[in-house]
């Protein structure tokens, strides 16, 4: 409750629909805050109020949220409710296809709106509406026309300019607000070739163009909070309707024979005319000229003061012909309102012809477009990443980092920033938008987007693996490969030093969610001494590859990669070799005509052909 200086306002013209008849003791009056007037505990309201202009707020501990809807479809269908009381929710919704925000845009998601009509919450999704146009010199621009309800226009501009800024989205040349009093207008200028409709999606994603609403239809029905579905408003609507035409009604029959029984009073004084005027002369005082016109002529005493208050001019001819008239009409009203208050029929045709009159004042054409499905919105990586070339390098101790081909070539190569003890694993030009896979001696497999990688100067050190993924102490990355669709054909053999091999696909190897902070098993290893000490990707199926499997004691074996089954990633693989007490020292992939070369740890060197180790099966001891 507020006094009058917080409460004034200046009423538009429907809003004295909501006050219509309020003086006709239609609705509930309470003392306001200081106990000097009365003030209405609801409004007669001539139309749903709740629905057209929604409600939005915060109340000791409930809040309520309930979106504008048109109100001409309300209206049509309150009146199709009245007509049809048992109307299931999906006829009603024939009418009021869903919310109508004044702002216009777009709402997505027709099982979100059902569902919020049904028990009050649901969820939908608000979009801009846009287009994009074509502009000079082959470029584009998204201009935006409608924004989501409640949105801030100003903070939307800037956070779209921020992403220009920071470059989140490759392409944005310019943002500018353009609205004027013709309406809303923002341009997003695109760069030469840009990708304008991914754009628009990360601008979808990433901005207010598009919010998530969240229906919660609390209402206060008989005296008790409730979520509160289309039909119960409506239901409710013309309950409240059908009391306050009533109480109307019966307010303006009360008025009405009041007025005809004074009418009638001065019609018979009229009649009568000369003993009335003696009567009143012969009387002392106003007083005893009402008593005395009581006694002698049977008037009530509200006719008797209606009598003596009469002016002299009434007593024309014309006067006595109006009263008349005025009876006649009088008796009519009176005939007319009984039968509204006796049957409910002729009640509620009151209330759709006085609805029908709101909706031809006050109707618009609906503003926001209802779509059944919610679009996802896939945002494709050259929106979010300059492409270009850059040096990339990963060490054994597991150190990353990819640097301008200018930084490269203005610094020595050897010149890289890693430790004297540690050794370079891949280093070549690779793409922005490539992807980096690096597998450890622990099965452990680590993936980065190349442009996700930090981009240093090419004498920094870079980023150690640790920073985000946990490594353990004794693990270093074995061998690490780039690709440019993780969708390539192919799969990698990876092998054991206690004499397991498998092969799996790459794309069993594709990055979970979590691939920032956790890196994904690639092999199960059965021992805690067991480790990986090799990883190879063949491309398509090879008939001709080869196994070439060297153990600590000398022993080799060579076969078929054929041989070799292709498992998931969290599997151990099969047997290698049968080692007994020996372990596997290296494991390659050959053709028949390779040659090899071998060296022990006294310093020993030999090449040797392959085919010099005859074509054996797989497991066997060599």
């Amino acid at each position: 409750p507020a006094a009058m200086r917080y409460t004034e306002a200046r009423l538009s013209e429907i809003a004295a629909e909501m006050l219509k008849d309020i003086d006709k003791k239609t609705v509930e009056m309470v003392p306001n805050f200081d106990d000097t007037e009365f003030e209405p505990t609801v409004l007669p309201a001539r139309f749903p109020n709740l629905l057209v202009n929604g409600a939005t707020g915060i109340s000791a501990g409930y809040a309520t949220e309930i979106p504008t809807h048109n109100l001409s479809e309300t209206i049509q269908a309150t009146i199709y409710l009245m007509d049809h009381p048992e109307a299931e929710l999906d006829d009603l919704m024939k009418f009021i296809k869903g919310p109508d925000f004044p702002t216009g845009g777009i709402m997505l998601g027709l099982d979100g709106i059902k569902k919020a009509y049904e028990t009050g919450r649901g969820k939908a999704m608000l979009r801009a509406r846009t287009q994009i146009e074509d502009v000079r010199g082959a470029k584009q621009q998204i201009v935006i026309e409608e924004i989501p309800y409640e949105v801030n226009k100003a903070l939307l501009v800037k956070k779209i300019d921020e992403i220009r800024l920071q470059k989140k989205a490759e392409g944005i040349a310019e943002v500018r607000d353009e609205s004027d009093r013709e309406g809303l207008r923002i341009v997003v200028e695109l760069k030469k070739d840009a990708n304008a409709q991914g754009i628009l999606n990360y601008l979808f994603k990433n901005t207010d163009l598009q919010i998530s609403y969240n229906f919660n239809m609390v209402a206060i029905d008989h005296k008790c909070p409730k979520h509160v579905g289309l039909k119960k408003i409506l239901e409710s609507y013309l309950e409240h309707q059908r009391i306050v035409v009533t109480k109307r009604t019966e307010f303006d029959l009360n008025k009405a024979k009041e007025r005809k029984h004074i009418v009638d009073g001065l019609i018979k004084a009229l009649s009568i005319l000369d003993d009335v005027i003696k009567t009143i002369r012969a009387s002392k005082n106003k007083k005893d000229a009402k008593a005395n016109l009581v006694s002698s002529f049977d008037f009530t005493e509200k006719q008797a003061e209606a009598i003596v208050s009469l002016q002299l001019y009434r007593l024309t001819n014309t006067d006595v012909t109006a009263l008349q008239n005025e009876a006649e009409d009088l008796e009519r009203k009176i005939v007319e309102y009984t039968k509204i208050l006796n049957n409910g029929k002729e009640l509620d045709k009151v209330i759709k012809k006085e609805l029908k009159t709101i909706d031809k004042k006050y109707g618009t054409p609906r503003l926001t477009e209802i779509r059944a499905e919610i679009e996802e919105l896939k945002i494709d990586t050259e929106v979010m990443v300059a492409q270009e070339d850059v040096m990339l390098l990963v060490s054994r101790d597991g150190y990353v980092k990819r640097s301008s081909l200018r930084s490269f070539k203005a610094s020595d190569e050897s010149d890289n920033g890693l430790k004297e003890e540690d050794v370079v694993i891949l280093m070549k030009v690779a793409n922005t938008l490539d992807h980096l896979l690096m597998f450890t001696n622990k099965g452990n497999v680590i993936y980065r987007p190349i442009h996700d990688i930090v981009d240093s100067r090419w004498k920094d050190t870079g980023e150690h693996l640790s920073q985000t993924v946990g490594l353990s102490d004794d693990e270093r990355v074995i061998e690490a490969f780039t690709f440019d669709s993780l969708e390539k054909e192919g799969a990698f053999v990876f092998a054991t030093k206690e004499g397991m091999i498998k092969q799996t696909l790459l794309k069993d190897l594709k990055p979970g969610r979590t691939y920032r902070s956790r890196a994904q098993t690639f092999i199960k290893l059965k021992t805690d001494t067991d480790e990986v000490i090799m990883a190879e990707f063949v491309e398509t199926e090879n008939e001709d590859l080869q196994v070439f499997c060297t153990t600590h004691a000398g022993y080799g074996l060579r076969y078929l990669l054929n041989e070799v089954p292709t498992t998931g990633a969290r599997t151990s693989g099969v047997k290698c070799m049968d080692l007994r007490d020996d372990f596997l020292i290296s494991v390659s992939l050959v053709s028949e005509h390779d040659e090899v070369a071998i060296v022990t740890q006294r310093g020993a060197f030999k090449k040797m052909k392959v085919d010099k180790i005859p074509e054996n099966s797989r497991a066997r001891r060599g």
